[in-house]
């Protein structure tokens, strides 16, 4: 039903500092044309970046949706290039955690949203087109300081108060079940992206669950989408190219067409 994460919209009170870090730190070439730094569809102060085939934006929240708060969310990047994360942020006192077959490393950025690099890119595909401010591969270029691969966002974490209601309905839009917690209150879904809802509680690295959260689904019926995710708190409304609503938790969810 969902089959790209389109857009995973960030709130920044401070848009300069946001930029620099993700820019400068983390390699990521602003979009040039309407979200960069420019005004959005809701009237907020934004920029764009391309990662993968999601757009992610730093927004200075106006108008709704606003990006969600303190989010917790991972890039992808290639077994290859993890190392060079490792060393290129290690300034920042990165918390590392291995899963097994990956490894993640976890920094918070200016405005407080935790953000995980994990090795999970095994294809490298896209390691050329989206890594770097020069896109040259797997690591630092020493000539221009370029950022190793950036490949995708794979995971974003949102907070919720029923889990088991909140599980129920991103079922309903096409998530799987893969893995529960033990410990803490949480379920991880499969789907364009992978989901962890988690009621209220600190993760690796104390990462928290975003609140109000700004998502955006590529979908062939928008309709169809919201229809199978209904009851919302509130929506839908018509937006360009599809339909956006809020769910119970406050998290924003648009549904756009492809191309849209």
């Amino acid at each position: 039903m969902l089959t790209a994460l389109r857009r995973l919209g960030l709130e920044v009170a401070d848009l300069d500092s946001a930029r620099a870090f993700y820019e400068e730190r983390l390699g990521l070439a602003p979009q040039t044309g309407d979200g960069d730094a420019a005004s959005t569809d809701t009237g907020a102060e934004a920029a764009d970046y391309a990662v993968g085939a999601t757009t992610l934006r730093l927004r200075r929240p106006t108008d709704r949706p606003r990006g969600g708060v303190h989010t917790h969310y991972a890039f992808a990047t290639t077994p290859a290039a993890y190392s060079r994360w490792v060393q290129r942020l290690a300034d920042l006192d990165p918390v590392e955690f291995s899963f097994g077959t990956t490894d993640s490393l976890y920094v918070d950025d200016p405005a407080g949203h935790c953000v995980e690099i994990g090795s999970v890119d095994r294809s490298g595909a896209g390691a050329h087109e989206h890594g770097g401010s020069d896109g040259t591969g797997e690591g630092d270029d020493p000539a221009t300081g370029a950022a190793p691969p950036l490949t995708g966002i794979f995971e974003v974490v949102l907070e919720v108060i029923d889990l088991a209601a909140a599980e129920e309905r991103y079922r309903r839009l096409g998530f799987e079940v893969v893995d529960r917690g033990d410990e803490r209150r949480r379920v991880r879904l499969s789907g364009p992206v992978d989901l962890e809802l988690w009621e209220p509680q600190l993760g690796i690295a104390d990462g928290r669950g975003g609140l109000h959260v700004d998502l955006a689904f590529e979908t062939t019926n928008p309709d169809a989408a919201v229809e199978a995710g209904a009851p919302w708190r509130t929506g839908p409304y018509p937006v360009d190219g599809g339909l956006r609503v809020v769910d119970d938790d406050g998290h924003v969810l648009t549904f756009l067409r492809p191309g849209q």
